[in-house]
C-alpha cells in the first residue's frame, strides 16, 4: 500500500505542468514584435520586427541593440536568428544579415537564385557540429559551410509543386537527422549521405497516409523531437472558398508509419500553431486562430500538453502577466523559457524540476498509450 501510495504521488509529480513563480516572470523590451529568441553561453539574442537585433547579458543584465536607430544596422525588420561562436545570421525579406563578432560589423548577403522572393529568408539553422548554417527561403534551400564561406543552393521542388520549395522551418534531429519543413509537405535529410544523392532525402505531406492525409496541403511550421516521436507544428489557413487548405493542428509521427494529430478538439484553443517548445514532458505550442472573414491571424495563446497523459490544458497568460495571446516564439535555455510576443518578451523560471531537460525519459511503452489515445 505505501509502494503505491508513492508511486501514484511520483506520477502527479512527473506529470504535473511546469509550475509558474510570479516572482521569477520577468519581462523585457515593451511593444517589440519579437519574432525569434536564441541563446548563445552567457547571452540571448532577439530578433524583431521593427526594432533590430538585440542582445541581452545575463551577467550583466544589460541589453544592446543593432537597429538603424542605432546606426550600427541598415534594417529594422527580420524574421529569424541563429547563432555560433563567431556570427550572428538574421533573416529578413532582403537576404540575410551577417554579424561578424570579431569584427563588430554587420552585412548583408543577397541571392541571385530565385529572383527576388528568393531573398526572403524564412528560417535559419545552425549545425555546430558540421558548423552549418542552413537557410530556408521563399525559394530555395541553401547551405553556408562556415568555415569556407561558400554558399550553396538546392532547388527541392517535388513532383513540380513548387509550396515543397518554399521553406519555412528547419530543425536538427539528434546528430544524424535534418528536418526542413515548406508549404507544402516537409523533408527529411541524412547527414551522412551525400546531399545531392536522392537516397539522402526523404518527403512528406498529406498523401499516402501521411499527416493523415488531412487538407489540400501542408504547411509546417515548426518541428521538435522526443525519445521516439517527430512532433510537427502545422499553419492553419482555410477561407469559404478553400475550407481544407490548410487545417493546422499538431501532427506526431512514429518514424515508421502512424500519425497522430492534437487539434482544437483535443482542446488545443486554435489549430494554427506558431511554434513549439519542450520542457521535460511539457510540450508548449503557441496557436493561433485564422479567420475566414478577414483572412488575418489571431493569436489565442500557449497550450501545455503533457506527453505522459496527453493532457491539454492553456497556460494563463494573466497569471504569467503576459500582456498579449500572440505568442511569436518560444525559447528553452535550461533554467527560463523566454515568451516572445507582438508586445514585447518575457522569460519564466521554471519551477517544475522535470521542466529540464535532464528529466526523467519517457519510455516508449508510455508514449504509445497516450498517442493511442489520441487517434
Amino acid at each position: 500500500m505505501i509502494l503505491r501510495f508513492f508511486l501514484l504521488i511520483l506520477f502527479l509529480y512527473l506529470t504535473a505542468p511546469p509550475a509558474l513563480s510570479q516572482d521569477e516572470i520577468k519581462s523585457y523590451l515593451d511593444g517589440a514584435n519579437v519574432t525569434a529568441v536564441k541563446d548563445e553561453p552567457g547571452y540571448i539574442w532577439v530578433a524583431t520586427y521593427g526594432q533590430g537585433i538585440y542582445r541581452y547579458s545575463k551577467k550583466n543584465e544589460s541589453w544592446e541593440n543593432f537597429s538603424t536607430g542605432e546606426g550600427n544596422l541598415s534594417n529594422d525588420l527580420f524574421f529569424n536568428i541563429a547563432v555560433s561562436k563567431d556570427y550572428v545570421w538574421a533573416g529578413a525579406a532582403e537576404g540575410l544579415y551577417v554579424y561578424n563578432k570579431k569584427k563588430n560589423n554587420w552585412t548583408n548577403k543577397k541571392f541571385a537564385l530565385g529572383g527576388e522572393m528568393g531573398n526572403w529568408i524564412r528560417a535559419l539553422c545552425y549545425d555546430p557540429e558540421e558548423n552549418v548554417l542552413w537557410i530556408g527561403r521563399f525559394k530555395n534551400l541553401t547551405r553556408l559551410d562556415v568555415r569556407r564561406q561558400r554558399y550553396t543552393d538546392y532547388n527541392k521542388t517535388i513532383k513540380g509543386d513548387s509550396k515543397t520549395n518554399n521553406f519555412t522551418s528547419i530543425s536538427l534531429d539528434g546528430d544524424s537527422l535534418i528536418w526542413f519543413g515548406t508549404e507544402g509537405g516537409v523533408h527529411k535529410y541524412y547527414k551522412n549521405r551525400n546531399i545531392n544523392s536522392r537516397y539522402a532525402w526523404d518527403f512528406y505531406n498529406n498523401k499516402d497516409g501521411e499527416f493523415l492525409e488531412d487538407g489540400s496541403f501542408v504547411s509546417v511550421s515548426d518541428l521538435l523531437f522526443d525519445n521516439k516521436y517527430v512532433w510537427f507544428g502545422t499553419d492553419e489557413f482555410i477561407t469559404k472558398e478553400q475550407p481544407e487548405f490548410n487545417l493546422g493542428g499538431i501532427y506526431i509521427f512514429d518514424r515508421n508509419h502512424r500519425w497522430f494529430r492534437i487539434s482544437k478538439k483535443d482542446g488545443l484553443p486554435a489549430n494554427g500553431i506558431y511554434c513549439l517548445e519542450k520542457t521535460g514532458n511539457i510540450i508548449w505550442a503557441a496557436v493561433y486562430q485564422f479567420s475566414k472573414d478577414d483572412r488575418a491571424e489571431y493569436g489565442q495563446g500557449i497550450a501545455l500538453i503533457n506527453r505522459l497523459t496527453g493532457n491539454v490544458r492553456d497556460l494563463d497568460l494573466d497569471k504569467a502577466s503576459i500582456k498579449t495571446s500572440t505568442i511569436l516564439s518560444l525559447l528553452f535555455d535550461g533554467t527560463d523559457i523566454w515568451i516572445g510576443t507582438d508586445n514585447g518578451l518575457y522569460s519564466v523560471k521554471i519551477d517544475n524540476p522535470l521542466a529540464h531537460w535532464s528529466g526523467r525519459r519517457v519510455s516508449p511503452k508510455e508514449e504509445k498509450s497516450v498517442l493511442h489515445r489520441k487517434k
